[in-house]
């Protein structure tokens, strides 16, 4: 539900450094009540459209907008969603990874030695192009007897995980006979408590995604 949130897009007429001229670049700001802009969003390639649901999730005022799937792991509880149920060409998506920790656990965070720092891998597909992870913060944990500090998440925590499907002439035409899309990936973590290390561990995920063709041509409604 969006509370103090508007959604708004402009089309400016702006190029890369002006060798482009007259090609329009879109962005997206998020207002507020008293319509002040609060967060910005621009593309780098006009054909390539970071998606509204995206956009929700990235500033945090969006629920599961589809089905999510729910998985108990060793030591912690995984909840994942995409953020569309139907893309097409061009579009820019994303996939969360909600993680709850179970009491007293804690995984690591990027930063961490020694351990297995809590990560996506993605299954490569064609046409797809996968984004760096959007980490949260992380909290400094203290393990007396190693006199050992570490970046570590112990509270429930959301990875954001961003994709393109391209939108070249040969991606759309390998993608125009398919209705649907299929990604899989695993969930690559290490779990530790209080008192001992757990080994290495993954958990599988997958996610399903409808494909519409690629708009091209301008809609028109009769006057």
């Amino acid at each position: 539900m969006i509370a103090d949130f508007n959604l708004h897009a402009s089309i400016l007429g702006l190029n890369s450094a002006g060798l482009i001229k007259g090609t329009p670049y879109p962005g997206t700001f998020m207002l507020d009540r008293q319509g002040r802009v609060t967060q910005r969003f621009f593309e780098d390639f006009y054909r390539e459209r970071i998606t509204a649901s995206t956009i929700l999730m990235k500033v945090g005022t969006a629920s599961a907008p589809v089905e999510a799937a729910k998985i108990s792991a060793g030591h912690i509880e995984i909840t994942t969603y995409p953020s569309d149920a139907v893309i097409a060409p061009g579009n820019r998506f994303a996939l969360a990874i909600h993680v709850t920790p179970a009491p007293h656990v804690h995984v690591y965070a990027p930063g961490a030695q020694s351990y297995r720092i809590v990560k996506l891998d993605i299954a490569q597909q064609p046409y797809l192009r996968i984004l760096p992870m959007a980490y949260p913060p992380s909290e400094t944990y203290f393990f007396k007897p190693l006199k050992e500090r570490v970046p570590v998440y112990q509270k429930p925590f959301t990875l954001l995980q961003e994709a393109v499907l391209e939108v070249s002439p040969e991606a759309i035409k390998a993608l125009a006979e398919r209705t649907e899309l299929k990604l899989s990936g695993t969930l690559e973590y290490q779990a530790c408590d209080d008192q001992q290390c757990f080994n290495p561990a993954s958990a599988p995920l997958s996610w399903t995604f409808k494909l519409t063709p690629n708009i091209t041509e301008r809609i028109t409604t009769p006057r």
